[in-house]
């Protein structure tokens, strides 16, 4: 058997040149991860690879970022006085470790700007004197209404299923987030670290199912616990006298903001122990807008109405905010199409009767527009 070189005999067997970074790991230290732990822009070399058991488990890990035919350097061990470097695709490593034992593999960069660490440093250069004269003068305050922005079009883009829609709009909600967080590590608030170090363990607290040793059975039970840790973290920071709803954000959308409440409340019991209850509710308070006297009885009872409405669609599993999205684009669609229809006869939108327009709305509806 090989003995493992050393470190510096390792990287000039490799190959790998004049290089700006390299991660070097044991393979039993990635066993039980999902994604590698490494920039994927830097080279990697994954050492004490001593089984075909860990050879699958490594090739499960790199396939989750890299390409199946992205070319990787391996160190086998063929017998001889020295081992032997072969380039292989990532989708051979497993047959490759069947032929003969691993001694390392080498994972060459993808292209620069495809780790988190040079997003984050293109957007410190940004902000450096030498950068650009707007992103300098960006403050959280001014940058709010682009993030809102931000936000709207990437529902859109999920709303329209085009992967390379999300992915971009992805990147530019990403982008908000990384200037809002450079912009308060240049005033000392907080870092990118400290961002990812609290999510990450605010996850690890509200998944002890996950992470820990506590044992719930099914989506509602998760919900349940959820609640309950989430008020003994307020009781923690001696927020007792904020209620469950409190912490809802008043700039939500009504929808999102109704669904929301009534999810909270539901997740510690308060809530119709049968659909039946919420569909009668709908048909009261349809009802009571039949029998609204005047504007303000009547917006009040629109207004219950919708929440009643938004109750059902929660008890239906449906994304009243989404739902509602993708009847405004269709109409939209079907409206265009009825306004095409005019101009095909030579008249305007008013000129149409109301069955004509009928008439071309159904059309629209036929071809499923």
């Amino acid at each position: 058997m090989t003995v493992l070189p050393k470190i510096d005999q390792l990287i000039a067997s490799l190959n790998l040149g004049e290089v700006s970074s390299i991660f070097i790991t044991a393979a039993a230290a990635l066993e039980k991860l999902h994604l590698p732990p490494f920039p994927l822009d830097g080279n990697a070399i994954i050492t004490g690879i001593d089984s075909k058991e860990m050879a699958l488990a490594l090739k499960g890990i790199l396939s989750a970022a890299y390409p199946s035919d992205h070319q990787i350097n391996v160190l086998v061990d063929g017998g001889q006085e020295q081992p032997e470097l072969r380039k292989i695709p990532l989708k051979e490593l497993t047959v490759q470790a069947e032929e003969y034992p691993l001694i390392a593999i080498c994972i060459p960069p993808l292209p620069q700007g495809t780790s988190f660490e040079s997003f984050q440093e293109i957007v410190a250069h940004l902000r450096a004197p030498d950068g650009c004269p707007w992103d300098r003068e960006q403050t959280h305050h001014t940058l709010r209404k682009h993030l809102i922005e931000e936000s709207y079009e990437t529902l859109d883009a999920i709303d329209s299923g085009d992967p390379d829609k999300m992915r971009e709009e992805f990147g530019d909600l990403l982008l908000q987030i990384v200037l809002n967080a450079q912009i308060a590590q240049e005033s000392r608030e907080f870092s990118m670290a400290d961002v990812i170090l609290g999510i990450h363990d605010k996850i690890v607290r509200r998944h002890p199912h996950v992470f820990g040793e506590v044992v719930i059975s099914g989506v509602g039970n998760v919900l349940q616990n959820w609640e309950k840790i989430k008020a003994d973290e307020r009781e923690s920071k001696g927020d007792t006298g904020k209620g469950l709803l409190d912490g809802l954000p008043v700039a939500l959308p009504a929808l999102v903001q109704s669904q929301e409440i009534q999810n909270r409340a539901a997740r510690v019991g308060f809530d119709w122990p049968e659909i039946e209850g919420v569909l009668d509710k709908v048909k009261e308070e349809i009802e009571e807008v039949r029998d609204a006297t005047d504007k303000v009885e009547l917006e009040g009872e629109v207004g219950d109405l919708l929440f009643a409405l938004v109750n059902l669609a929660r008890w239906k599993g449906v994304d009243a905010e989404a739902a509602l999205r993708d009847t405004n684009r269709k109409f939209k669609k079907r409206f265009a199409y009825v306004e095409s229809g005019a101009r095909d006869l030579g008249r305007r939108l008013p000129e149409l009767s109301l069955e004509e327009m009928e008439s071309f709305w159904q059309a629209a509806k036929k071809m499923e527009i």
